[in-house]
């Protein structure tokens, strides 16, 4: 026989303490759920930026180890449609300072038959929620490393910039407002690769290395 007592402890959770708990915790949900959607929208920004910049820094390496030109490009796609594009959400590496890889992006990575492709990749998470924008969509080292000019298309050695931003959210300001968090790489003539928040001033309570001026 089971006794009042063990009766007592053996009770569960009546109908109105279940609803009152639904509640309380759809209400601590709402609350969080901005936050974390702020903090998803900047980790895909964030990976894409380090995804590009890894990029960049493979394609110098490459040119300096290979003592030859050697491009990285944004490109829209890696298939057989690519073409090169400052808004692509991919980049390849090809070992050449003349050729684009337009409608050969799909093809395997060779450094002995044209294009060269040594390496791609898609620009962060697939499907991620990002928007990049590129001063150029290619950039090229020579052996020394430096920027080099390029053909097709045509560019010249200069301050390179790529932004990787929300397609949704305003950035982080000085001013207030916004919360995405976006960032910029910055491939300089010397051939220095750097990741920057192009929202930092002066003086700001972030740190001084995530300047980008």
């Amino acid at each position: 026989m089971v006794s009042g007592r063990t009766k007592e402890c053996l009770k569960g959770f009546t109908l109105v303490e279940l609803m009152i708990g639904l509640a309380i915790f759809s209400i601590l949900l709402s609350m969080a759920a901005p936050s974390f959607s702020t903090w998803i929208q900047n980790s895909q920004i964030r990976t894409a930026a380090e995804s590009i910049q890894n990029g960049l820094q493979e394609a110098r390496a490459e040119a300096v180890r290979r003592n030859t030109a050697v491009r990285f490009q944004l490109v829209s796609s890696l298939d057989g449609s690519c073409a090169v594009s400052s808004s692509g959400q991919s980049w390849l590496i090809n070992m050449t300072s003349d050729s684009a890889p337009d409608g050969h992006c799909g093809d395997a990575n060779s450094d002995s038959t044209s294009p060269y492709i040594l390496k791609k990749s898609p620009a962060g998470q697939s499907g991620a929620n990002v928007t990049i924008n590129a001063g150029q969509a290619v950039v090229a080292f020579n052996g020394l490393g430096r920027l080099t000019s390029t053909l097709n298309p045509t560019t010249t050695p200069g301050n390179s910039t790529i932004d990787i931003t929300s397609p949704t959210t305003a950035c982080v300001s000085t001013t207030g407002g916004g919360t995405a968090r976006c960032l910029r790489i910055v491939i300089s003539p010397a051939g220095l690769i750097r990741m920057c928040d192009p929202n930092v001033s002066s003086g700001s309570t972030l740190t001084e290395a995530m300047r980008c001026s």
